[in-house]
């Protein structure tokens, strides 16, 4: 076998191992959170979950003159927010699949951003309900 030969095969070994070693760091176990939302968030149980017992109460969102006219019952509340401007900002109450840029997203989060309170008025929600609210969003806002 020549010197070049000889070379060659622990060369290969090592570019091998290198690559083997590269690819370990970008596999996540079963076990680590994934960056997926939910699939589990629904409109429905955004609905009956955040939207009726937070924000579709008498003299809020509901009833005859909602606030900011953006009636949040159940059976009115996706076409009042889903790819609705906002009353007071140029985003969208709800931009599908943007949390980020979704107005109602930034409301509930009390982001410095928004005009007027924090969103549900005199509290916030619990962080699991703003986590299905965002991933429902992150899903794209479909009306399941």
């Amino acid at each position: 076998m020549s010197d070049n030969q000889s070379l060659a095969v622990p060369l290969f070994a090592v570019l091998g191992l290198g690559f083997v070693l590269a690819a370990c760091g970008t596999q996540k176990s079963p076990t680590e959170p994934s960056d997926a939302p939910d699939p589990a968030a629904t409109f429905s149980r955004v609905q009956v979950e955040v939207l009726t017992p937070s924000c579709a109460l008498s003299g809020c969102h509901s009833g005859a003159s909602p606030t900011a006219g953006q009636d949040l019952s159940a059976g009115r509340a996706y076409g009042q927010i889903v790819g609705v401007r906002a009353v007071q900002s140029t985003r969208l109450r709800i931009a599908p699949g943007d949390p980020e840029g979704s107005y109602l997203i930034s409301k509930v989060k009390g982001d410095a951003t928004i005009s007027g309170s924090r969103m549900p008025l005199g509290g916030t929600l619990p962080p699991e309900k703003e986590k299905l609210l965002v991933d429902w969003v992150r899903r794209g806002a479909p009306n399941d």
